[in-house]
């Protein structure tokens, strides 16, 4: 395989990482292969091709649709078992119980299940569980009260794969049990009805990628054929509109961070026209109290609107989201958005803080040199246990290897991990719960959850340690920036981002396009609220872009940043239009600068 050409001649950036071109010699020879076939600038066939798109399938990539991406649900193991004890449920009018995990991807998800279902002539019971109080998953507390209220079918959402003892328990309660997920599952799976899970062993339908709400999706898709079929449909109570949920599906895509190929892609995709038409009362107020300018984008479903949704389950009532998902009230949906929004901005403090004692004792385990361990645990008395996979997620960028908050209630710790590509930390997790030294915990690869007592804490470190020092210290010396073109501030015009935005929607798995701007000049720098770092860069025809760092602001970009003050330098990021106050310009987000070779 060839390795790929530096890019500028970088080889250790602000970051520490080299550029390198984003295409091989093959890769460069399929954009110009899409360029001449389809007519389109190099720079977008260059985007193209290194998304793995050929010059067959670039009409698909830039249209992706729904209906050409989403084979039949029935490939996916116990869907159609889901779909019968579902089907009967609505054609016989009994008491649906809908259990959702308390995340974006579970309020997206219960609420798509609850308003087809209620679509359907049914009215059914929802639950969201207390972060802090019942933790995550099904448990036998809710299970009781649900069956006491009268529900005889329950369906878990976003969780349930793991839950053997409790689900196992269900029966005896009178309540059959459907799991709706997609987290990784162990071999043995829960005694319940059906688990519909493209992550369980034995399914070969490779939509692993999903997230719950796009399962949840398709598990809708196919009782509504069952129902059609069943003539329950009538007049009086018309077919929905399967479409209209997808906006909830894309929510719940970006905010949990699966790969936006394929199917996702689709949704995604299909799911922002849907938003923008604002007619969801809860995503329209949550667009509004977010101060969104313009159409919503993946960006603002990730860092806008998903957090907000998040807020609740974190730091406040776990149910807030989806009650704003599923109102048709105006007015309540302004309630519920205003709450969400300050609820978010109290979870913002609560990070801050938590943040700083994480890397202080981050910096303490690592050392000087940041060389100690090949994955970063963090433990803290006190700690909000709502925040911690945030903790981790800023862990794991501050410091490039995985990451654990833990947040200790005496001697009981609830945390949460964040990996780097390549180290799945969901699969060392699940052996650390079958070895005994955790109480508790799944996840994926990405990201996982725990529980732990404080007496087998370093033992838990010694088992990361043991299992993914290897796995850490390769994907490590594999860091690097994929550099997609090179272009000037002068070229940097809303109608290129536009045209980009063609690849789009951008995400895991389809990243935003890295742009290189070489040997710019930085003729302003300053700090902004929020430790984020503003620029402006100079082209050498005297062309300006306004620029921004993400809290890089004491950070390696940001020293290079403000160290080069009227010095050029190679700058790499992404373009951006940003919208305010009805006028649109070109902001690039810088990811990492670099000095020039020679200088």
């Amino acid at each position: 395989m060839e390795r790929r050409r530096l890019f500028l001649g970088i080889e250790t950036s602000a970051l520490g990482r080299a550029w390198r071109d984003r295409l091989d010699e093959p890769g460069r020879a399929q954009a110009l292969a899409i360029a001449q076939t389809h007519g389109l600038p190099d720079i977008l066939a260059r985007v193209l091709a290194g998304r793995g798109v050929t010059a067959d399938t670039t009409e698909a990539f830039l249209d992706p649709t729904i209906r050409e991406a989403m084979p039949d649900p029935s490939v996916l193991t116990d869907m159609d078992r889901a779909v019968e004890r579902l089907a009967k449920a609505v054609l016989t009018g009994e008491q649906v119980a809908i259990f959702g995990d308390y995340d974006v991807d579970g309020a997206a998800s219960s609420a798509v299940l609850a308003l087809f279902l209620r679509a359907a002539g049914l009215d059914p019971f929802l639950h969201i569980p207390d972060r802090i109080f019942e933790g995550y998953g099904p448990n036998a507390e809710a299970l009781r009260q649900l069956a006491g209220r009268g529900a005889t079918l329950l369906v878990t959402l976003d969780c349930g794969t793991t839950s053997h003892q409790v689900l196992g328990e269900a029966g005896a309660l009178g309540l059959d049990v459907v799991v709706c997920d997609h987290h990784q599952a162990d071999e043995t799976l829960p005694a319940v009805e059906a688990v519909v899970n493209p992550n369980r062993q034995d399914d070969l339908s490779g939509l692993g990628q999903l997230c719950a709400a796009g399962v949840t999706f398709m598990l809708v898709v196919a009782l509504n054929r069952h129902l059609r079929g069943k003539g329950h449909w009538t007049t009086a109570r018309p077919e929905p509109d399967l479409m209209g949920l997808v906006d909830l599906v894309a929510l719940g895509t970006v905010a949990d961070v699966v790969p936006l190929t394929g199917l996702n892609r689709a949704f995604v995709a299909r799911g922002l026209v849907v938003m923008r038409r604002r007619e969801n009362a809860g995503l329209r107020a949550l667009m509004d109290v977010a101060r969104l300018d313009g159409p919503p984008t993946p960006y603002h479903l990730g860092f806008l609107l998903g957090p907000r949704i998040n807020a609740g389950g974190r730091i406040g009532d776990a149910a807030l989201g989806l009650r704003l998902l599923m109102t048709e009230d105006t007015l309540e949906a302004g309630r519920l958005a205003a709450d969400l929004d300050r609820l978010n901005r109290e979870r913002q403090v609560v990070e801050m803080g938590t943040v700083a004692e994480a890397e202080a004792e981050a910096l303490a385990a690592l050392g000087p040199l940041e060389e100690g361990a090949a994955v970063v645990v963090t433990a803290g008395n006190g700690w909000h246990a709502g925040v911690v996979g945030l903790v981790a997620s800023r862990l794991k960028e501050r410091f490039k290897r995985p990451a654990f908050a833990i947040a200790f209630t005496g001697d009981t710790g609830t945390g949460s991990g964040r990996s780097l590509p390549g180290v799945d930390l969901g699969a060392a997790v699940r052996r650390a719960v079958a070895s005994g030294i955790l109480a508790k915990g799944g996840g994926h690869a990405m990201a996982a959850g725990i529980t732990v007592q404080r007496e087998r804490l370093a033992e838990f470190r010694a088992f990361l340690e043991a299992h993914l020092a290897e796995a850490v210290s390769r994907a490590r010396r594999e860091d690097m920036l994929l550099v997609d073109a090179a272009t000037t501030a002068g070229a940097l015009t809303t109608e290129l981002v536009s045209m980009l935005d063609r690849a789009g929607p951008f995400g895991t798995g389809n990243p935003e396009p890295i742009l290189a701007l070489p040997s710019h000049t930085l003729v302003h720098v300053d700090e902004l609220a929020g430790a984020h770092v503003r620029a402006r860069l100079r082209s050498g025809d005297g062309k300006t872009v306004d620029a921004i760092a993400f809290r890089a602001a004491g950070q390696p970009l940001g020293q290079m940043l403000a160290a080069n003050r009227g010095r050029p330098l190679h700058v790499a990021g992404c373009a951006a239009i940003n919208r305010w106050q009805g006028q649109e310009r070109v902001q690039f987000r810088m990811t990492d600068a670099a000095v020039p070779p020679g200088l």
